[in-house]
């Protein structure tokens, strides 16, 4: 069985019908006319890996991205504590694409040992990567809106609880830290994006192991890959194309399609819909055929719908099922 996780399929089915009208989809189409397509509520791509890990939610995101990268993480809770461009857009503040910042370890190390002490009193700020930074906390934080969800959307300013307000005052502090900092000056001068905020969420301590019905979690995303570990089952990088003859019972998330949709960037997202077509449906659909693959399970996450696509071996000799067009994966 593969099981791909697919944020950024969905839009409206009239976008969809725009989009895709002359995109040759023919593993796709011939998918969703043999499969069960079910339309679900909004969810997205944290809460789809919850559910099929059976961890739970909230996810604890920095934990588990600890654990995939650095080391296991002990019995702390740990909050993520990113760098972010803050931008405005359509007179609201929008959140960049951390990744976009292009941070160099040496830059996100500087930053770092300067905005350290201005979260001294909540715990103790570690860099795991350039654009990835975990606090240990020294006590357990309120509960933030997740970052990836938050990326290309307006940000949502802290809510104005008591527990919160100590937050505020850092994230502030330290976005005036930032504004003067050398490295983004040095970057402002070099036509680089800067760092103008820091932002916090997926706070918790790693879960207990437990058990599921994948063999390994194939994803670039580091939660995702630390979920593997916690689960006690192979994790790896998302390769470049589905091959069948490693195919046991991967579970693949597959999001070079999300941040097109969420920029708005049609052709770009049309390119990678092209190459996910080309790289997994039709060699998926293709070991369907020949018996190497039996089942195929697709989640596609919205912020307005979602959808749950199931297409198992036998439904491909369903004569009297057609092929139907991507606009079907929208319910409205």
């Amino acid at each position: 069985m593969l099981t791909l996780i697919v944020p950024g399929l969905m839009w409206t089915r009239q976008a969809l019908a725009d989009l895709t009208y002359d995109l040759p989809l023919p593993a796709f189409s011939t998918l969703l006319g043999k499969g069960m397509l079910r339309h679900t509520p909004p969810q997205d791509t944290a809460s789809i890996l919850s559910a099929l890990s059976g961890i739970g939610t909230p996810l604890p995101a920095a934990a588990l991205r600890q654990y995939a990268l650095f080391g296991h993480p002990g019995d702390a809770e740990w909050l993520c504590l990113d760098p972010v461009r803050l931008h405005f857009q359509e007179r609201s503040l929008a959140v960049d694409d951390p990744g976009r910042l292009a941070l160099t370890e040496i830059e996100a190390r500087a930053l770092a040992v300067s905005l350290a002490p201005t979260f001294g009193e909540f715990g103790q700020l570690e860099v795991i990567q350039p654009q990835i930074w975990n606090l240990r906390l020294s006590s357990k934080a309120p509960e933030f809106n997740d970052l990836p969800a938050a990326i290309g959307r307006s940000a949502m300013p802290l809510p104005l609880a008591p527990a919160y307000a100590p937050w505020r005052n850092a994230i502030n502090e330290a976005q005036m830290q930032l504004h003067a900092h050398p490295v983004n000056q040095a970057r402002e001068a070099a036509g680089q994006p800067q760092v103008n905020s820091l932002w916090p969420w997926g706070g918790g301590s790693l879960p207990d192991p437990c058990t599921c019905n994948y063999d390994v979690i194939l994803s670039t995303n580091p939660v995702a890959r630390g979920i593997a570990r916690v689960l006690q089952i192979d994790d790896a990088i998302l390769p470049k194309s589905f091959n069948a003859t490693n195919a046991r019972a991967p579970l693949a998330v597959y999001d070079s399609i999300e941040q097109p949709a969420r920029s708005g960037d049609a052709m770009i997202w049309r390119e990678q819909l092209s190459q996910f077509e080309a790289e997994w449906l039709a060699p998926a659909l293709q070991a369907m055929r020949s018996g190497r693959l039996d089942r195929l399970r697709l989640f596609a996450p919205g912020d307005s719908a979602s959808a749950e696509l199931q297409v198992r071996r036998q439904d491909l000799w369903c004569f009297w099922r057609k092929p139907r067009s991507l606009s079907e994966l929208a319910n409205a």
